[in-house]
């Protein structure tokens, strides 16, 4: 990741801030960001499927265990991310690889976008008020460092893997 990391320190503050109102709750908030995520973008439930097994709806996905797991780890990821504000290159292999495994089973980078519009989403219902337009734009870049390090997973993703 880019040393000159694009965050001043005062969106640093805003992010962690922001983060500490939201990670007491992971799956509750993380259920937000997916049903936000599945009204933006259904077609991207046949992605999650556990034992072979394809969702019938949304609410279905939501509520199976398997997937209650992956809310966590998408969790766990930004919570890493907070966490490293200050070297968010010492994330770099771990995203990357990140990135390789969300190629893997289908994911598209298009469809990164619309997992920003629902963490955004999430952030502002969760922080209602405090969703301010600088908490917004500090989230916004923080969100595009961590695609583009997943990024770089999709283009070192050797030919015939």
């Amino acid at each position: 990741m880019e040393s000159g990391m694009p965050l001043s320190g005062g969106q640093r503050a805003l992010i962690r801030e922001s983060w500490r109102r939201v990670s007491g709750s992971p799956v509750q908030h993380g259920l937000v960001l997916f049903t936000r995520l599945f009204d933006l973008d259904p077609d991207l439930l046949p992605l999650f499927q556990y034992n072979c097994k394809q969702f019938a709806s949304p609410q279905e996905c939501l509520s199976a265990p398997e997937f209650l797991d992956h809310v966590r780890k998408v969790m766990l990821v930004i919570d890493a991310a907070v966490s490293h504000l200050e070297n968010l290159s010492c994330l770099e292999e771990y995203l990357c690889n990140l990135g390789k495994k969300h190629q893997a089973v289908g994911v598209k980078v298009e469809s990164f976008s619309t997992v920003g519009e629902s963490l955004l989403y999430m952030l502002e219902k969760c922080l209602g008020a405090a969703f301010s337009p600088e908490v917004q734009e500090a989230w916004s870049k923080l969100y595009s460092a961590v695609v583009k390090a997943m990024q770089r997973g999709w283009e070192t993703l050797p030919e015939g893997d």
